[in-house]
């Protein structure tokens, strides 16, 4: 799943990964078995950032369908070749603090919608990104 976090000034909150260097991303994760992809999106904001979304969080009805490329793979069931992410968002008044998962993030920033578009190496980030953020 795909969490976006924004504040109502429309300051995108963007992830780098640990692994590869220079990815940047709004939260991700996956399912756990037997998981809701709601409850999988709060628990995924919850330890990357520490923010607690539980009655913030908003379910985009929108999911996005893609070939898992190669570098990736290792995460996936073997055999699975597609994931199906389902986008949820989160926005707050002002910028919330921060509290990164330094196993999996190195750094963290906000950025107007349209530079967060332009520095999320995803594809379909930065299309959420334009759809769901006010002022993407």
């Amino acid at each position: 799943m795909l969490v976006l976090i924004y504040t109502r000034a429309g300051e995108v909150l963007l992830l780098e990964r640990r692994q590869p260097a220079g990815y940047w991303q709004s939260v991700t994760g996956s399912l756990h078995w037997h998981e809701a992809a709601g409850a999988a999106a709060q628990r995924e904001v919850r330890e990357e950032t520490g923010l607690d979304v539980t009655s913030a969080l908003i379910d985009c009805q929108s999911t996005n369908r893609f070939k898992i490329v190669p570098p990736w793979q290792a995460r996936y069931a073997p055999g699975a070749d597609t994931n199906i992410e389902h986008v949820f968002r989160v926005e707050y008044a002002s910028r919330p603090v921060i509290r990164l998962d330094r196993s999996e993030h190195i750094d963290f920033i906000w950025l107007s919608a349209e530079q967060a578009q332009a520095r999320a190496t995803s594809r379909t980030d930065r299309d959420a990104i334009a759809r769901f953020v006010p002022g993407g």
